[in-house]
């Protein structure tokens, strides 16, 4: 995979291989899912690079290169984001509260 992202579908469960890098989460809303939130990845200078909406469940994932990333939820109710270093392969875990 090069320095760009692919947007997978959203939800269920995934076993990354030995070369794949996946930040998987969840949106969060005083502790219950935020389903139809806009999840943005942005890589570690800020340059947006991929959007998805959140399943039902809250529930989001990119397949991203390991490095430094920005995960930044938007939704009416409100906004958050998280910070993660993704050092290689695996399913890295992120939680985004919106308030």
């Amino acid at each position: 995979m090069s320095n760009g992202c692919g947007a997978p579908t959203q939800g269920g469960t995934i076993e990354a291989g030995t070369t794949e890098t996946v930040l998987e989460g969840k949106v969060v809303s005083d502790g219950t899912p935020v389903g139809g939130a806009f999840v943005r990845l942005l890589d570690s200078t800020g340059e947006f690079t991929a959007e998805v909406v959140t399943s039902p469940e809250g529930d989001f994932r990119f397949f991203a290169a390991p490095g430094s990333w920005t995960v930044r939820a938007l939704h009416r109710t409100g906004n958050g984001q998280a910070d993660v270093s993704a050092s290689g392969p695996g399913v890295h875990a992120v939680q985004i509260a919106v308030a």
